[in-house]
């Protein structure tokens, strides 16, 4: 892949084979995100599975958010509609909504539903499934808590899941955000990464290897001791 004279400047600043401490770490990535706009702070995160047959997912609320405006659509009727509205989803509704998605319409970026609209949703498997939008009660996102979950959201939640490498690709805010608030989102989520661990499937070491990047940035691999330490003493 090539990349053009601003990444390579940026590349230039970050030793490749060298494990860098939390604190660097985020500087290192402060430093290297020169794109003319707020770039997200990214994580990935490699796990010791065979991805064909483990997968770990889950959700993290991150403790200063992601720094971006959550559009929530939620599948509920009845008390459960109202109490979405009040929880702050964008959009609310049942059948009428799910017509406008199978129309086109996907405005949105996270979808919620209460568990009796699972067959309205289940419909739309095809439409939201690859694009990651689809509820599931293994992230939280069927609930009865609808309220609950759609605040979190608002808040800074985030959903997980490791792809067909076994690695996890996700947000930990913006590289705006100052240091500690980076450093505070990091470890949660890393925290929430290891709280998942499944009890089989595992390979040797859970966690292998942590790297961190702005949009545009070069990768940047953290010290995996110092961070899975802070991890375990935030649990």
């Amino acid at each position: 892949m090539k990349h053009g004279k601003r990444y390579a400047a940026a590349a230039a600043l970050i030793e490749r084979q060298r494990a860098y401490s939390i604190d660097e770490a985020i500087e290192k990535m402060k430093a290297s995100a020169t794109a003319g706009f707020d770039e997200t702070a990214e994580i990935a995160i490699n796990l010791g599975i065979k991805p064909s047959q483990t997968i770990v997912r889950g959700t993290c609320t991150l403790p200063h958010g992601t720094g971006k405006t959550v559009r929530i659509l939620a599948f509920a009727k009845g008390e459960a509609q109202k109490e979405a509205e009040e929880a702050g989803a964008d959009y609310v509704g049942g059948e009428d909504l799910a017509k406008k998605i199978q129309e086109g319409w996907l405005d949105f970026d996270k979808v919620v539903a209460t568990p009796d609209m699972m067959p309205v949703v289940g419909k739309l498997g095809k439409i939201l499934g690859p694009r990651g939008l689809m509820p599931s009660p293994k992230t939280g996102t069927v609930t009865k808590d609808i309220g609950r979950v759609i605040r979190e959201l608002k808040k800074g939640m985030v959903e997980f899941r490791t792809d067909r490498y076994g690695v996890i690709h996700s947000v930990f805010g913006k590289v705006s955000f100052d240091k500690e608030a980076l450093r505070e989102n990091l470890i949660a989520f890393v925290r929430s990464v290891l709280d998942r661990r499944p009890e089989e499937g595992v390979k040797g070491r859970y966690i292998k290897k942590v790297a961190i990047s702005s949009t545009m940035g070069p990768g940047i691999t953290l010290d995996l001791g110092e961070l899975l330490q802070a991890a375990e003493e935030a649990g």
